[in-house]
């Protein structure tokens, strides 16, 4: 499995918490159990206060795997994967910017 960054952002017009039924919603869609039936598993994930941005760092089979697990989320605003690696990987292979 590969390791991923997502960021999710949206209006405060189209924020889901602010709907119960679509917040809830997206919290058992972020569950550990449904993530995995995406080949998806969900390291961690935080939203900045006050500014409609959620990150998510998960690891995936794939970036499609994972574009198509992170849909309900492309409904309400913009998503953004980046492939990533731990610090321990980039110390090890010598930089941030080697291969």
């Amino acid at each position: 499995m590969s390791l991923f960054v997502i960021q999710h952002k949206h209006s405060a017009e189209t924020c889901p918490a602010r709907d119960p039924k679509m917040g809830s919603m997206l919290l058992e869609h972020l569950s550990p159990s449904n993530a995995k039936t995406f080949g998806v598993m969900i390291r961690g994930d935080a939203v900045v206060e006050g500014a409609h941005t959620l990150y998510v760092i998960a690891e995936a089979t794939d970036e499609d795997s994972l574009s198509r697990y992170m849909q309900p989320f492309a409904q309400a605003g913009s998503v953004e994967i980046w492939p990533a690696s731990t610090c321990e990987t980039v110390v090890e292979r010598g930089g941030c910017d080697r291969p």
